[in-house]
């Protein structure tokens, strides 16, 4: 999975009757000009779920993923369709769902029942185009119950329920601990594993208000001193190392989400990316950079000492789109 791009908030954050965005297809158009090729869509279970009645859904809500898979693959793009909001989890606001997805047997069965009837939706589509991203970032083990063994008991239904449906639809398994950590018991089942850009928080999510360690993060730089580590080029890569053991073992490697917060200052911000970015192209790895416009796109993110270029339409980070097209791997 070699496949650049980015992720786009089409069905992202939402409730029962609201209507999802639709595809934005004048974005889609300038990845293709610019050389990218990979969508990644997050999507809610709310936008179609009313009252928890999770095997009911609204079947014209669901269709949306109809348009956008269109709207993606008619281009020659990759859409990776992830259910960000699960029944039972969710990384941000999981005290909102009413079950447990890691212990309750109604949330679990409703997370197999979403994916295998999004199997039959999408079945015959082509597999080099349309991939199955199944839970957006899994909590630490011990978190909510989870644990490594119950996850991927989890994950193994899953996969199985989808493979019986279409056997040839490429599935994607995101990291634990929020994404960062790889899963070395899972390296065998021919799935792609999904890692994060986001380490050292700090920097990542300097003054972001959703992280819980904000408050007591160190100001950001690069490289730097956090919690007793050393961060720098070469510590990312040993970071990095346990993924690259599950490569070796047999699981392909992607980078589901990337990205730095604006209120990290725009050189401390671009030094991390480069060091982090280069060490993907040199291991071969493809990513998609959360997301396309606003705070931690390439789009009107708003970093302050960024330079501005109106490209084809968009106000665009142009030191940022170099080094992103600098650190696509090749092949």
């Amino acid at each position: 999975m070699k496949r650049c791009g980015f992720n786009f908030l089409w069905m992202f954050h939402g409730e029962y009757g609201q209507e999802p965005a639709p595809p934005d297809e004048r974005a889609l158009d300038w990845l293709v000009k610019h050389g990218f090729d990979f969508v990644r869509v997050p999507t809610s279970y709310w936008f179609w779920t009313k009252d928890h009645d999770y095997t009911r859904p609204d079947e014209r809500i669901l269709a949306k993923t109809e348009d956008y898979a269109h709207a993606c693959l008619s281009r020659g793009l990759h859409m990776s369709l992830n259910i960000h909001r699960a029944p039972g989890y969710c990384i941000n606001g999981n005290h909102l769902e009413k079950h447990n997805l890691w212990v309750d047997e109604e949330a679990q069965e409703a997370f197999i029942w979403l994916w295998r009837s999004f199997a039959e939706r999408f079945k015959g589509q082509n597999p080099e185009l349309l991939s199955f991203d199944l839970l957006n970032e899994p909590p630490n083990p011990g978190q909510y119950e989870m644990t490594r063994e119950s996850h991927k008991a989890l994950m193994l239904r899953v996969i199985a329920a989808i493979r019986e449906v279409d056997p040839d639809r490429p599935i994607v398994i995101d990291g634990l601990g929020g994404g960062h950590y790889a899963m070395p018991e899972l390296a065998d089942a021919g799935v792609i594993h999904s890692g994060r850009g986001y380490m050292p928080m700090p920097v990542s999510h300097h003054d972001a208000q959703w992280w819980d360690g904000h408050a007591a993060a160190p100001p950001p730089a690069w490289p730097l001193e956090w919690e007793g580590r050393t961060w720098n080029r070469e510590s990312l890569r040993e970071f990095m190392q346990p993924w690259r053991e599950a490569e070796a073992a047999g699981a392909e490697i992607h980078l589901g989400e990337f990205g730095c917060y604006n209120k990290t200052p725009n050189s401390i911000a671009l030094a991390w990316l480069r060091d982090t970015m280069e060490a993907w192209r040199d291991f071969g790895w493809g990513w998609a950079m959360w997301n396309f416009e606003g705070a931690f796109g390439i789009v009107d993110h708003g970093r302050p000492g960024a330079r501005w270029e109106d490209i084809d339409g968009y106000r665009v980070d142009v030191d940022l789109l170099e080094l992103m097209k600098e650190c696509r791997p090749s092949g």
